[in-house]
């Protein structure tokens, strides 16, 4: 009994060992492999370059001496290249000198009133093929000097005289370099530091711009990487549960569109929504890319301005076909990764492409003569066997930079003659015209073409016959890229009923582009659609909800239906957010003093809308707004001041006329009101309601020969209107034309026979 006593305690004693030897076990395994972190959420904070070179050495040297790498920097005796040693440049019968000073770097120039003054740079700007040079100005400001320095061929010049040819830009222009186009915190910033906080506080119109890294860095694009640092030290066990290396940015197993849109931020053309933040899922959380469409692009999508690329790739067959930017371009140096049609070979079988069956050009040492190009390049013999010279004709962008159109299209001389737009034949071959080239390109080719978009949307822009059903075979037609479906959407007339179903019928669409590009399409009847468009106001990307969110700005809360009240509210104020960020620029006054006005809150408009205009009095329409404003406000005099401006200016515009003609009569000026009115009618062939009131004038004045004539005049304009036939009606009622009253009034019940006017003249008249 004892041994069995012994026995039971050993075993109890054995399996109470075991059974602690086995929870300890299983606690090691659990906090090895099972464990959840409760220690803190993954906090991502910019750490710098330094931090990535133990590990990503090959990398950071290919970055090292690239234009990200020298994108900005402070300036001293490493950074400016720019001759300094006390050069001279004349311009306009005024001296500039670039000079050094207790070893700073200065340029005497013109100010922001035109005077000639010393200015020190601060920072450089970019390195190849030109570079820029900052100066620190009140309000946290830099803006970038018009002297440039062209470091290829090694001299200053003045870059508006460049790029804005044939315009005399002063210090009164908003282009001149102390104004806001040449204002580095909005306009270059963004792309030329990593991340760069704006700053811009619009009460007192000033900035305090930060960045992390004065230059482009590691960080500006694969994100902060402070968890990254964190990821590296972990065990392989541990790595593997982290999703993306700890990094907020991927930049590899994604597709060719995700990549290209890592890159898009900067190198596309459109405008900011807020500050730059990596963890965004959507680049149109971030950023609006205009799509290819006149002024910046031919009719066909060709660059005319600058695109920055990312307009013309995103039109290419490439981009369609898995082609991304590291395909051609080492991302960190960011130069190619080939030589000449190697790069394209990559694809393309060179047996087929790189050979004279296709190109049809001569070959590096035969016999010929260089051309010069219309954009003054001069192209050896030789040359025109490059694929890119046919294919990715570039121009001249801040007077030296020349840059390659990335679309990547076939040369169409044919398109020339039809839309006006330029072709890479005739832009090398510069003394030869369109049908030179054509006759040359069906001689190679034979004379079948194929349909081009660009096709459609010149007709439509036209406003031909047919247009339409073009424009919807390629909305519909996934073949295209999206941005050219979008712009086939934007051109669609919306008078047909047909095309504006379709149009709504992108506001639920899955892509961001297609909602977004509805919601713009979408100008009238906004009142109609408030059912469709509430709904985006809790989309998921943020371009989309401030669009929304602009298009109801007008409603107020109670016009909303409940459930969509409190969504309505925080878009409101997230709209509101959007247009503050935005106020640096006059446009973005502008809208922010649209929104005020329409809210109804006036002191604010009136105070953004004088805060444009002072900021750019070019923008002669703001005169009408403010206009319109102290109208609402209940001051005509003031009214009447500010389109007395707006007339002095445009003279010969009809709206400006026809509403200056009105607070003219608001102020008891009959006489001169209805000098202006008579103007805008001439040139308003559809407003009939210019010559109501015209009429109304004559009637003041007791003309009812031209008060007759302009009732008339007003009905001929549009017949359709049976307010304008009941005018006509009255006037003869008050004037006893009986005679004209009965054969008014029949007219009236012929034209509009199911009218309720129509039903009491029929009784009145006894028919």
């Amino acid at each position: 009994m004892i041994d069995k006593v012994k026995n039971s305690n050993y075993l109890l004693r054995l399996v109470l060992a075991l059974a602690i030897v086995f929870l300890l076990l299983s606690y090691i395994v659990k906090q090895l492999y099972f464990r959840e972190d409760i220690s803190r959420t993954p906090t991502y904070e910019y750490v710098g370059k330094e931090t990535c070179i133990s590990c990503h050495e090959s990398a950071y040297n290919d970055w090292v001496g690239s234009d990200h790498d020298k994108a900005m920097n402070i300036a001293n005796d490493s950074t400016v290249l720019g001759n300094f040693n006390n050069a001279i440049y004349n311009r306009n019968n005024q001296e500039h000198r670039c000079y050094k000073k207790d070893g700073k770097f200065w340029v005497y120039t013109d100010g922001e009133n035109g005077e000639m003054k010393d200015f020190e740079v601060k920072y450089v700007f970019g390195y190849d093929p030109l570079q820029n040079y900052l100066v620190e100005f009140p309000g946290g400001r830099l803006q970038t000097l018009a002297l440039t320095w062209n470091n290829v061929d090694r001299y200053w010049y003045y870059m508006s005289d460049s790029t804005y040819k044939g315009q005399n830009i002063d210090h009164g222009n908003w282009y001149h370099w102390t104004n806001q186009s040449q204002n580095w915190n909005s306009m270059c910033a963004y792309c030329h530091s990593t991340n760069l906080i704006k700053g811009y506080n619009p009460e007192t119109d000033q900035y305090n711009t930060s960045w992390s890294e004065i230059n482009v860095s590691c960080e500006a694009c694969h994100g902060p990487s402070s968890y990254h640092l964190e990821w590296a030290e972990m065990p392989d066990y541990e790595k593997a549960k982290i999703e993306n290396f700890g990094l907020t940015k991927k930049t590899s197993d994604i597709n060719n569109f995700q990549y290209v849109d890592n890159c898009m931020r900067c190198h596309a053309l459109g405008s900011y929504l807020k500050d730059y933040d990596h963890r965004d899922q959507s680049i149109y959380d971030h950023i609006l890319p205009n799509l290819p469409i006149e002024p910046n692009y031919y009719i066909d999508g060709q660059i005319k301005g600058e695109d920055y690329v990312y307009g013309s790739f995103t039109q290419s067959k490439m981009y369609m076909n898995d082609v991304q930017c590291n395909d051609c371009h080492n991302v960190h140096s960011g130069q190619l990764i080939l030589e000449d049609n190697e790069l394209c070979t990559q694809c393309h079988l060179a047996d087929i492409y790189d050979s004279k069956t296709h190109h049809f050009h001569k070959d590096y040492g035969e016999d010929g003569k260089a051309v010069i190009s219309e954009a003054g390049v001069k192209f050896e013999v030789g040359s025109g066997t490059l694929c890119v010279q046919c294919h990715m004709h570039a121009q001249y962008y801040m007077g030296i930079d020349y840059r390659s159109d990335h679309s990547m299209r076939v040369p169409r001389p044919d398109l020339s003659e039809k839309l006006g737009t330029p072709n890479a034949c005739n832009q090398c071959h510069a003394d030869k015209n369109n049908q030179w080239a054509e006759s040359q390109i069906q001689d190679w080719f034979g004379k079948s073409r194929k349909f081009h978009f660009g096709e459609a949307i010149f007709a439509a822009s036209k406003h031909e016959n047919g247009s339409d059903s073009k424009l919807k075979e390629i909305i519909s037609d996934e073949v295209y890229p999206p941005s050219i479906r979008m712009t086939a959407l934007s051109y669609l007339d919306l008078n047909n009923e047909n095309n504006y179903n379709l149009v709504l019928s992108y506001l639920q669409n899955i892509e961001p582009l297609f909602r977004l590009t509805a919601l713009r399409t979408i100008q009238s009847n906004i009142q109609l659609e408030i059912d469709k468009i509430l709904p985006l106001l809790n989309d998921e990307v943020k371009a989309v909800r401030m669009e929304a969110a602009n298009k109801l700005s007008f409603l107020t809360l109670d016009q909303i239906p409940e459930i969509y009240q409190d969504i309505f509210s925080n878009s409101i104020n997230e709209y509101k957010e959007h247009l503050m960020y935005n106020s640096n620029f006059p446009l973005g006054k502008y809208n922010l003093a649209n929104f005020y006005y329409f809210r109804k809150e006036y002191e604010l408009s009136e105070k953004y809308y004088l805060a444009a205009l002072e900021q750019d009095p070019q923008l002669d329409f703001i005169l009408m707004n403010i206009s319109s404003l102290y109208g609402s406000m209940n001051l005509p005099q003031e009214a009447e001041k500010y389109l007395e401006l707006y007339i002095k200016k445009h003279p010969d515009d009809p709206s400006g006329n026809y509403n200056y003609g009105l607070i003219l009569s608001e102020n008891k000026k009959y006489e001169q009101s209805l000098k202006h009115l008579l103007k805008a009618s001439k040139s308003m062939p559809h407003n009939s309601r210019v010559d109501i009131n015209i009429s109304e004038l004559y009637k003041y004045f007791g003309d009812i020969e031209n008060q007759e004539k302009h009732l008339k005049i007003a009905i001929d304009k549009n017949i359709d209107q049976i307010e304008n036939h009941i005018y006509l009606l009255n006037f003869y009622i008050s004037n006893n034309q009986s005679s004209n009253f009965q054969s008014k009034a029949k007219n009236i019940i012929e034209l509009f026979p199911d009218s309720q006017e129509a039903q009491t003249l029929k009784t009145r008249i006894q028919l």
